[in-house]
């Protein structure tokens, strides 16, 4: 098993990617904490996994707030001992508006739940990794819509956001041998869309012209699959990097 006994920490756990990635992990013999915003959805999960060779509790949290982020660390150390790897997964998507027709409130949302949190829980997780003195992994989900223009003008900006996050929290930390490195998922089948807002029609109009671009739909899986190897040793030489995972869309 290449997470035999690692501490994790999943948001956006109940569904979609995070939901794979959890049972991948735990599969995998991590021991993860699963955090999400709906109970029933991830007590169906809890009990999938009940024969796993890994633990899961589940935690119900907005990453939008700074306390769960917090809170949701906290338990993995309470529950495994210690603190391993920290996946910010969870994340929503904009309604396709352009700077020109960009709500505030649509602002506000994104970057909350998009940034704010997984800032938030960066600096909990940092804060462990340096007390334990023996490392620590974070994974941040980001999105090719960080440098491809398939989305809104503020999900493209919080991504975008991220990958810099990724990037100053690798070299800041490098001596202390905490790695830190993204994912940018291209379209995979997911949920996501059902939660959608309704979209605004010229931002759409405009992001199709990227969009009909697309060659495949990707799988949860292949996310799952790529975290489960940053997570590893077997990557370890690898720190700062955003890792692509598209089909090669972002090539067109």
């Amino acid at each position: 098993m290449r997470l035999e006994n690692k501490s994790v920490v999943v948001t956006g756990a109940s569904a979609g990617m995070g939901k794979v990635i959890v049972e991948t992990f735990v599969k995998e013999g991590a021991n993860v904490v699963a955090v999400a915003r709906r109970q029933p959805l991830l007590d169906e999960l809890a009990v999938s996994l009940k024969d796993a060779p890994g633990k899961i509790v589940t935690m119900v949290g907005d990453v939008g707030k700074r306390e769960d982020n917090e809170a949701m660390i906290d338990l993995a150390v309470k529950e495994f001992g210690r603190f391993d790897i920290l996946i910010n997964n969870a994340g929503i998507m904009d309604d396709m508006s352009a700077i020109g027709d960009m709500a505030d409130d649509m602002l506000e949302s994104i970057m909350q739940v998009n940034m704010f949190g997984p800032m938030y829980a960066m600096r909990k997780a940092v804060q462990v990794f340096l007390e334990q003195d023996d490392g620590g992994n974070i994974i941040n989900i980001v999105s090719v819509g960080a440098f491809r223009n398939i989305a809104g003008v503020a999900y493209s900006a919080s991504k975008a956001a991220m990958v810099s996050a990724t990037k100053n929290t690798a070299f800041m930390y490098l001596d202390n041998e905490i790695r830190c490195n993204a994912i940018a998922p291209g379209a995979i089948m997911t949920d996501i869309s059902s939660a959608m807002p309704k979209s605004n029609e010229f931002g759409k109009s405009r992001t199709l012209t990227i969009l009909k671009l697309n060659p495949d739909i990707g799988m949860p899986k292949d996310i799952a699959s790529t975290a489960v190897f940053l997570a590893s040793d077997e990557s370890r030489f690898i720190n700062g990097v955003v890792l692509e995972v598209d089909g090669g869309w972002s090539n067109l």
